[in-house]
């Protein structure tokens, strides 16, 4: 017993000097990338993102140190931040699977959704869950969904019908953030999962109430503490206020998970399309063992993209159209032409797609894409490194490697000298290799599985509220950075987007 004090300082020294030794090799092999000087030896750069405006830091230094730039985090952690098309491509497509997802954010995923498609890693483990959840949302099933979605568009719809019907003027103002969290919500769980969560009806549900909670609270100063933090210590988001709140959602989800698969067990159309259908005759087929805490996460997961992403983009979509009175009336024009409520028809209405993709370009709902390197790895790029000249660079293993949205999407070499400005007949004349600059859904192996389903979710939305509602914004909207970049009121601290609305 007498050693053991002994025994400890040796190790802990042995394990200061393994991360002593870490950093300084991190530093001598990223020393060549340029960036910005170290604004806090404590917070490196994470204050300074977490107090201005989404992307703007990240613009202000690709503008100055060019398509790869190093910056400091926590502790003096080291995180690129890259834009070169090649090696964004290298990462994305061409070695995805040595570049799984941050350990900070494989630690959220696992904290709030579980284990689930989100989460996991590795080529093997990947293909078998996407295999798994990939055929219910592929483009040739997509047209199965179209019934939900059209009805719960139309909820939305007549909700706001009665908003109005309660006015004594003929134009009302309505706060949509949370109406569109509600859409999006009803719509996941009714088009993949056949369940009916009438959150529309406006009842109070903990379980929205809860995730909203999880991503609206930025202001606080434990959310700037858990953002700066968890990509090196994870065990942060277990902590505190926050971390109740991300157990709470967790345990909502899973029950709400495991209430839909009790209730299709008990009476599911086991013919259908959908992945719920599908998951009834696996189970009834014996040969594959469903596990239900395995099945959980999945519902958990589908249920969390479907929710943040597509509330986001819904009210941006809105508010664009908001500001933008002439082509909300042209669109309107668009969408009367509609001769069917057919998938075919609904895409082939080009400036329906071109409002979305522009918003999609302007307000991409996660502005930045992070990775790590799985190992020490050389990344070609396509543009020699600022400075030195080289054509690769060496990332040790662990580092962590950004990739903003929000600078790629406004690449003026790409979109031109009007690319800050939402325009969206620009996709008019768009040739299909510049569409590829549109990262909205990731790209490669691990594109997101929703991308048609949430395009086709989104339209039928937009097309249906112009074709009834007239709606206007006169106050002043920014963006704020929660989970997904969010809407607010200018000089609020939550998320916000009341909008002026009248029967046309």
């Amino acid at each position: 017993m007498e050693k053991l004090p002994a025994l400890v300082a040796i190790l802990g020294g042995l394990t200061l000097a393994r991360i002593a030794f870490g950093k300084v090799r991190t530093h001598l092999l990223l020393k060549k990338i340029p960036g910005p000087p170290v604004s806090s030896y404590l917070w490196g750069e994470e204050w300074e993102l977490y107090h201005s405006a989404p992307g703007s830091l990240y613009t202000s230094w690709h503008k100055s140190y060019g398509s790869v730039v190093r910056f400091s985090g926590a502790f003096g952690h080291q995180i690129i931040t890259i834009t070169d098309p090649r090696a964004i491509s290298f990462i994305l497509s061409e070695k995805t699977y040595g570049f799984p997802k941050a350990r900070g954010v494989r630690a959220w995923f696992e904290a709030t959704v579980g284990r689930g498609i989100l989460w996991v890693e590795g080529k093997s483990a990947h293909e078998q869950q996407r295999r798994f959840l990939a055929p219910p949302l592929s483009g040739h099933n997509i047209k199965n969904f179209l019934p939900v979605l059209f009805d719960t568009s139309s909820k939305l719809a007549t909700k706001i019908s009665r908003l109005l019907d309660r006015s004594p003027e003929d134009e009302r103002l309505i706060e949509f953030t949370d109406w569109s969290g509600r859409f999006a919500l009803d719509a996941v769980c009714g088009a993949v999962f056949g369940y009916d969560f009438d959150c529309l009806s406006g009842r109070d549900d903990a379980l929205s109430l809860s995730l909203d909670e999880l991503t609206n609270n930025e202001h606080r100063a434990s959310s700037f503490y858990m953002r700066a933090l968890f990509w090196i210590f994870p065990t942060i988001l277990k902590l505190g206020r926050k971390g109740d709140i991300i157990q709470q959602t967790k345990k909502l989800l899973g029950e709400v998970a495991t209430t839909m698969w009790q209730d299709a067990k008990a009476g599911g159309d086991r013919g259908g399309k959908s992945l719920m259908a599908q998951l009834l005759r696996i189970e009834e087929d014996g040969k594959t063992p469903i596990i239900e805490e395995e099945l959980v996460s999945q519902m958990r997961s589908i249920i969390s993209a479907g929710y943040e992403p597509v509330s986001a983009t819904l009210s941006w979509l809105l508010y664009e159209l908001s500001v933008n009175q002439d082509l909300q009336q042209e669109l309107r024009e668009e969408v009367a032409t509609l001769p069917d409520n057919s998938v075919a028809s609904i895409n082939s209405l080009p400036l329906l797609d071109a409002v979305l993709k522009e918003t999609l370009r302007i307000h991409p709902p996660i502005s930045e894409n992070h990775h790590e390197a799985g190992s020490t790895i050389s990344i070609p790029l396509s543009t020699p490194l600022s400075g030195s000249g080289d054509t690769e660079i060496i990332v040790p293993e662990g580092t962590v490697l950004a990739i903003p949205l929000t600078v790629i999407h406004k690449d003026q070499k790409t979109w031109g000298p009007d690319a800050n400005a939402f325009r969206p007949k620009r996709w008019f004349d768009i040739q299909r290799g510049k569409e590829r600059q549109l990262m909205a859904f990731s790209e490669g192996p691990r594109t997101c599985l929703g991308r048609t389903f949430a395009l086709l979710e989104l339209k039928i939305a937009i097309l249906t509220l112009v074709s009834q509602f007239k709606f206007r914004c006169d106050v002043e909207i920014e963006e704020f950075q929660s989970f997904v970049v969010r809407p607010r009121v200018k000089g609020q601290t939550a998320s916000s987007l009341p909008l002026l609305v009248s029967r046309l």
